[in-house]
């Protein structure tokens, strides 16, 4: 075994923090702002242009040291250290985990397996540099020497949702190229998207590291037979780039082997977006912004492997959401970015943390009797306040809730900034805080209604508070502090796994429907139904009969 496989439970800061969450766990968070006046400085750090705010968390002194305590209990530090080293921390699969290689500058030194992998990540970046000036200054053109004004992304998973939440982002930054994604197998959505398209002026990036994902070769398959009937076969060619670490397969489906980016192992799907998987967002934005992109990650990679935990904000970040999965027994977080930019943000983090760490084995091979992984949801705010926030505020679920926000706007409208950001404050305050009945009571005294009324609607109107949230206040949304801010998510993920024992970079649970989807499909096709539970083979008996 590469990485430490103790079970948390067996620690002594384990045991220390389940007596200490039966001291804390009725406190007040206003009472522990009270008892400690300076507690906002306290808990809070900063970091280049991030400021984190952890002070409304329903944890004091003891609390931060206790948890601390578990992350050396659990050999945290060596697991950074294998972390970045390219060990084969990956161990179902015997792969190291390196997406932090790709954002290293080129002075840097990895190896895997005896061999620097810095000279052949440099070269990849280079390609994609020179493809994406090309295409962008029109020197690269289609078939009939038109440029391109539409680029189409088709892969699945990290191949779409890491390129698409990046692109949509940083929207501000884009050129005059227009971004489509098409991930779903659903040929409603592939044949949706070409029907507004171009032939000759559409560039297609098809995303699969083998080259063989029943998704993203279907809609492949389907966007260049609908090419072909407007073009020659050979133009193809010129329309066709792919991401792909199997030439073989790529050749074949008619991609030319020079228009072949590659990728590596040890880069998982849900990580990817900083390798040639990244190269629609830099068609979209620019190499330079996509370059800074990687830069803002890398500067967070250094603080994630150099500052002390006390400081470090992942590890913080990642404690955090132990104590309240692990102690409090939550099992869902929110994530609230106040920027309609960022919309796609949750549904991204939601990919990287609960495929990560929804896991029931532990390292030992052992199944798991605490919990572990956590359900992440959210919207961007203002919305969210209208649609699901009465659930934080007065439901019966306890969840911990971060909200992300930019102290500038990028278009400079002072008045719509000043009111999103009024909303992102007030809501972390009144999460806090609450409202009493005697509150209510106070605000419904100028109303007519009778004292006996008054007294039944301030129950409604009551707030218990004490919902604990995290605030993450970025100067602006730019590509290097977007880079930083997902870097930062990552780096979070592998705290978690570290602590509950897992294995947080394979993704084993995700085979089985794709087996018995491969099985299915062959049943359907030849309308002979094999042996399946009653139930699937009534479904599809309905599906055969009205196809």
């Amino acid at each position: 075994m590469i990485l430490p496989t103790i079970n948390p439970t067996t620690t002594t800061a384990w045991e220390a923090l389940k007596s200490h969450y039966k001291t804390i766990k009725d406190t007040h968070l206003k009472d522990l702002f009270t008892q400690h006046p300076d507690r906002a400085t306290i808990f809070s750090t900063e970091w280049n242009d991030f400021y984190i705010d952890y002070s409304k968390n329903r944890i004091d002194q003891t609390t931060k040291k206790l948890l601390l305590d578990l992350a050396k209990e659990t050999k945290l530090d060596q697991a950074i250290q294998h972390y970045f080293e390219g060990s084969f921390i990956n161990e179902t699969e015997n792969r190291a985990v390196l997406h932090t290689a790709l954002r290293a500058p080129e002075s840097c030194h990895i190896t895997v397996d005896d061999k620097d992998i810095i000279p052949e990540i440099t070269s990849v970046k280079e390609k994609i540099k020179s493809f994406s000036n090309q295409v962008i200054s029109g020197a690269l053109t289609g078939y009939t020497g038109k440029t391109f004004t539409d680029i189409v992304n088709i892969g699945i998973g990290g191949s779409d949702l890491g390129p698409a939440m990046i692109t949509e982002s940083l929207a501000y930054y884009k050129n005059h190229l227009t971004l489509h994604f098409i991930s779903n197998v659903d040929g409603d959505h592939i044949h949706q998207n070409l029907k507004e398209l171009n032939p000759e002026t559409t560039l297609f990036v098809v995303v699969s590291k083998t080259f063989s994902t029943q998704e993203t070769i279907s809609n492949a398959t389907t966007a260049r037979n609908w090419f072909t009937q407007h073009a020659p076969q050979d133009a193809v060619s010129k329309h066709f780039v792919a991401v792909s670490s199997t030439i073989s397969n790529v050749t074949e489906f008619g991609i030319a082997e020079d228009n072949i980016f590659p990728l590596w192992d040890w880069v998982g799907g849900r990580f990817s977006l900083w390798s040639a998987v990244g190269l629609s967002i830099s068609l979209s934005i620019g190499y330079k912004n996509y370059d800074a992109l990687l830069t803002g990650a890398y500067e967070m990679d250094e603080h994630f492997k150099n500052t002390s935990f006390e400081e470090n904000i992942p590890v913080l970040l990642g404690l955090l959401s132990i104590w309240y999965n692990n102690f409090f027994e939550v099992e869902s977080e929110a994530i609230i970015p106040y920027s309609q930019y960022l919309h796609r943000l949750p549904a991204y983090l939601q990919q990287g943390i609960m495929e990560s760490n929804g896991k029931s084995i532990d390292r030992n091979g052992d199944p798991i009797d605490y919990q572990t992984g956590t359900i992440i949801w959210g919207e961007p705010g203002t919305n969210a306040q209208h649609a699901f926030f009465q659930l934080i505020h007065q439901g019966t679920k306890l969840i911990p809730t971060e909200f992300i926000g930019f102290k500038n706007s990028l278009f400079g409208d002072q008045d719509h900034q000043n009111k999103l950001m009024a909303n992102f404050f007030a809501q972390t305050e009144a999460l806090m805080n609450g409202k009493t009945k005697n509150e209510a009571l106070g605000e419904l005294t100028s109303s007519t209604s009778s004292e006996e009324q008054q007294q039944k609607l301030a129950s409604f109107k009551t707030f218990i508070g004490n919902k604990p949230t995290t605030t993450i206040l970025i100067d602006k949304l730019t590509p290097r502090n977007l880079g930083a801010l997902i870097a930062m998510y990552e780096h979070r993920i592998f705290v978690q796994g570290i602590i509950w024992n897992i294995f947080s970079y394979d993704q084993w649970g995700v085979e089985l429907g794709k087996q018995l989807a491969t099985a299915i499909l062959s049943e359907i096709d030849t309308d002979q139904i094999g042996n399946h539970d009653a139930s699937t083979t009534t479904l599809l008996h309905h599906y055969l009969r009205n196809k």
